[in-house]
């Protein structure tokens, strides 16, 4: 679509809708930024987009006219797509993009996205690192914090963008074609949003909808919803596993990994995982997909190597912060859902007493308690599911819960009950939301506080 002179509704004015304004204006577009919070401060977010920027800001009730004269619609990932304004639009045949199909459409140079439950930021940053050291014009965009929408003009055509998506920025795409993608895993997640569980996973399997036989699609075959995706995918397959010994595609074999695109020809070492930064059977099926889509890519396995050894890993993920009066405490703030949680606690080697609770996005969390192994002493909840989560511990059989109204009156409880050689974990399971703006903002939060213990 060509965008000059054009009626876009950008709707929602967070970080992804300011990125599309900009994008737009640069296209020639005559731009509207709509936003459902009627205290949205008009000021500001001009001041974000830019002032000479040409964007009119619309906040509260939708107005109704608009729909008539719009050309397009561009939907922030964190807007509903089944809201009742935009099924009205879709059934006007007004197109409703994403903004990651927006920046596809506008930007160049080609995409490797990765999808999936949990571990997209860790594999996302590692393979942005390996592409930087193999290209010269590189790109690490989407979930990960910045906007795709904020670098498209700037791509070129050998550029390479390296993307994270989640399930809500692909359930808005239409042409948008990754030569290399990748879906970790699937366990349940915004189901508050997506519905179904159904739904959910088809909107990460997307991701794969537009690639061709010359793309290529890496998977978990250790995940049976990902290895069944593998059967209706038209990319080329290439497996990651972290338990069995496979034919095509890259596996673990001793604590080695091995990277074997053809089941005809030898497969190459790749390194042992004792010589990795970061720990957990779930950080090296990470590095595995990492490796997979840079190696399918093209980029010299050298390169790969060095870069796999030398990465320390992500803020937020299972970090340690400090030591303080022999307790150690992680922040594992990235933690959102009780499947990530529990990578969390499994990696910790010490009792631990383990921060949870927060927004609530309809999960379960049996299987989160459950995995606590003898390990968690106490259970501090927070936010909007501390009850529901401590009916469920009751239900498993663990009774050490204490509820608390804030972030830091939780903390307060943590570092009273802490002895010398326990560990302080913040993993809460749920989104930060209704407490903080994000779960960077919770782990920093979490940090300071250590830090000034």
């Amino acid at each position: 679509m060509e965008l000059k002179d054009k009626k876009v509704l950008v709707f929602g004015a967070g970080i992804s809708g300011v990125g599309s304004c900009g994008l737009l204006t640069d296209k020639g577009a005559e731009v509207i930024l709509y936003d459902g919070n009627k205290n949205l401060n008009v000021e500001a977010t001009k001041e974000q987009i830019g002032k000479d920027k040409a964007v009119s800001i619309v906040a509260g009730d939708f107005p109704e006219e608009l729909l008539k004269s719009l050309d397009l619609v561009v939907m922030s990932p964190g807007v509903p797509t089944d809201l009742p304004v935009v099924l009205r639009m879709k059934e006007m045949g007004i197109p409703v993009w994403g903004e990651i199909e927006l920046a596809y459409v506008c930007g160049k140079g080609e995409i490797l996205g990765i999808t999936g439950t949990n571990g997209k930021t860790t594999t996302t940053s590692l393979l942005g690192e390996i592409m930087k050291h193999a290209f010269e014009s590189v790109f690490v965009v989407g979930n990960i914090g910045k906007p795709y929408t904020t670098v498209a003009s700037q791509t070129k055509a050998e550029s390479v963008i390296v993307a994270e998506l989640s399930s809500f920025q692909l359930e808005s795409i239409h042409t948008f074609r990754p030569r290399v993608s990748a879906v970790l895993n699937i366990t349940p997640d915004h189901l508050n949003r997506h519905h179904t569980m159904e739904a959910y996973i088809q909107a990460k399997f997307d991701v794969t909808k537009n690639q061709t036989a010359e793309d290529v699609c890496v998977l978990n075959y250790e995940d049976e919803v990902t290895r069944k995706m593998g059967e209706n995918v038209t990319a080329k397959v290439l497996y990651f596993s972290s338990a069995h010994k496979l034919e095509q595609g890259i596996y673990l074999d001793n604590n080695v990994i091995i990277y074997k695109p053809e089941a005809d020809k030898e497969g190459v070492e790749v390194c042992n995982v004792s010589e990795l930064q970061i720990l957990g059977v779930h950080n090296y099926e990470n590095v595995m997909a990492a490796v997979a889509m840079a190696a399918s890519y093209g980029v010299d396995m050298d390169i790969i190597r060095e870069t796999v050894k030398a990465f320390k890993g992500v803020e937020h993920r299972i970090e340690f912060v400090a030591e303080k009066n022999g307790v150690a405490y992680y922040n594992d703030s990235k933690g959102t859902n009780p499947d990530a949680a529990i990578k969390g606690i499994q990696a910790m080697v010490r009792p631990t007493i383990l921060i949870g609770g927060g927004y609530d996005k309809q999960s379960d969390f049996h299987e989160w308690i459950q995995s606590f192994d003898g390990k968690v002493r106490y259970l501090v909840l927070i936010g909007a599911t501390k009850e529901q989560i401590r009916r469920e511990a009751e239900e498993c059989g663990f009774t050490n819960c204490i509820l608390k109204e804030t972030f830091e009156e939780a903390m307060e409880t943590c570092v009273r009950l802490a002895r010398p050689g326990d560990a302080v974990l913040l993993s809460p399971a749920c989104a930060s939301w209704g407490m903080f703006p994000n779960y960077e903002v919770r782990g920093k939060e979490f940090k300071n506080y250590v830090l000034a213990l």
